[in-house]
Order: structure tokens, then sequence, then C-alpha cells
């Protein structure tokens, strides 16, 4: 048996199939290299980690700078009016700043009618003031000169406090219901509220109606708000009346088309040739 292996061990070893010969391509060769079939057409899975977490630190750093953008006061409104939001609605975002100012107002119009959201949105006005200064200024400051005393001092209140919420704004001349004209108005160039919450129903029922009607009932001072939603802009008339609901051009506004609460409806009811009212309008 020994002498069986070492004559197996001396012959030539013999392969049922012949062998695999590489054949090395010359340089200039048109022939392609392989290619693997672990190589993938897509990115890796640690690029998309790396994109999705350089998002993320963008939106972060955006986020802090418009914090920062702010000043002392802004913030302090800011602050405070998101809590009075959250003490309405009893919900509070995880989101800081304004992203989550902008949830709990969306959140603000959950579970709740058109005329509910509105008088909750009056209450959380009110509560931004002590309750006597709002009525010694509607007995003692609203009736002066016909109410344009009054519509005058709070145009140029709005516009030096409330540029946090709406963005950049300034008083204008408009025209008063007796002819005249005052500069009791406040022109909003691009309402950062409108544009942040895109949804014609948040704008209509948690700022427009509420906002003309706690001036109204709890200042005395009558207030026309014309947003505009096509460019986001707004005109806020005080010292004039809004019309009837069924003459508000506003509020026949169908929805945005990036409305978030409109999608959830469903792409089948949007049309070229029809645009549904927005579900909160």
């Amino acid at each position: 048996m020994a002498t069986a292996a070492l004559v197996w061990t001396k012959a030539p070893l013999q392969f049922p199939y012949p062998r695999a010969v590489s054949k090395i391509h010359p340089r200039n060769s048109s022939v392609a290299p392989p290619i693997s079939c672990f190589s993938t057409s897509g990115p890796r899975p640690d690029s998309v980690g790396i994109l999705q977490r350089n998002t993320e630190a963008a939106a972060g750093e955006k986020m802090r700078q418009n914090q920062q953008s702010l000043g002392l006061l802004d913030n302090l409104f800011l602050h405070l009016f998101r809590a009075k939001m959250v003490r309405e609605t009893g919900w509070e975002s995880e989101k800081p700043g304004y992203d989550g100012l902008i949830e709990v107002a969306n959140h603000l119009t959950i579970g709740r009618s058109n005329s509910e959201t509105i008088q909750a949105s009056v209450r959380i006005l009110r509560s931004l003031f002590p309750p006597l200064l709002l009525e010694l200024y509607r007995i003692l400051v609203a009736p002066l000169a016909q109410g344009k005393v009054a519509a005058a001092m709070i145009a140029r209140v709005t516009a030096l406090s409330c540029k946090w919420l709406m963005g950049q704004c300034q008083v204008n001349s408009v025209p008063l219901p007796d002819g005249s004209s005052s500069m009791s108005g406040v022109f909003v160039e691009r309402c950062k509220y409108l544009e942040e919450s895109k949804c014609v129903g948040v704008c209509i029922n948690t700022c427009k109606l509420p906002t003309q009607t706690f001036f109204h009932d709890y200042m005395g001072v009558p207030l026309l708000m014309e947003p505009n939603f096509t460019d986001y802009s707004c005109q806020f008339k005080f010292g004039v009346a809004p019309p009837p609901p069924e003459r508000d051009i506003a509020l026949t506004e169908p929805c945005l088309q990036i409305c978030p609460h409109a999608s959830r409806r469903g792409r089948a009811a949007f049309s070229p040739d029809h645009k549904p009212n927005c579900p909160k309008a």
C-alpha cells in the first residue's frame, strides 16, 4: 500500500476538466473589467446615513440661526404665545421654537369644529392681556376721534411687536369707510405664519377670524384682515369692519396645493379644473 501510495504521488495529476486559464488583456484592450457581484448601482447604506445626518444637521443649524435672529423681546413673545396655546390645547410639540409653535397651532384644529377653533383662538389672544387693560382701552381710547386714534395706535404696536410671528411688516395708509384715509394699516410682506402652516384653514380659523373678533369685541376696534394666498402677503386694516362671511373673499379661497390637511384626502380629489376647499376652512 505504501508503494502504491508512492507511485500515485509520482504520477502526474490528471484533472477531469481543463484548468481555467486567466487571460491578461493588453493595456489598450477595449474589454471591460469584470464587475463584482457585490457592486450596486445605488448609494451605499453608510452614505445614505451620512446624507441623512447632514440634512438633519443643516435643518438644525437653520433653526438655530432663526432663533438667534430673534431679539430678546421677540423670543419672549414667542415663548409666551406658545405657552398660552399649549395651555389651551393641552398638548405640546417636541420641536423647539417656531416650528413647534406651528405644530401646536395645527393641533388646535384637531377634534374641533371651525367655530370651536375660532373661540379657542380668541381665548388665547385674551389671555395675553390683563383683563382690566382691555376694558379700559375699549372704554377710554376706542371712542376717540371716531376710533381713528385707537386704530392707528394698534397698527403701530402690531407692526413693532409681531414681526416674530408674521415676518417683515410696516404701517401703511388704508382707506376708511367715511372716505378718508388713515395710517392704521399694517402690510405684511410675506406672512411667516401662513407660509409655515401651509394651510388656508389654519390661517382663517386660528388667525384671521379670531383676530378680527378679538379686536372688535374686546378692544372696540374693527379690523379687516386680507390674506393673499398667492404671495402670502396680508393687509391689516384697523378701523375697517369686515364684510359678512358670504362676501368675504378669503373665506371662499380653495386650499393650497401644498396644504398638509388637504393632501390627506388623496390626490384623486385634485384635478386641473377643481381645487377642493381645505377641510379646515
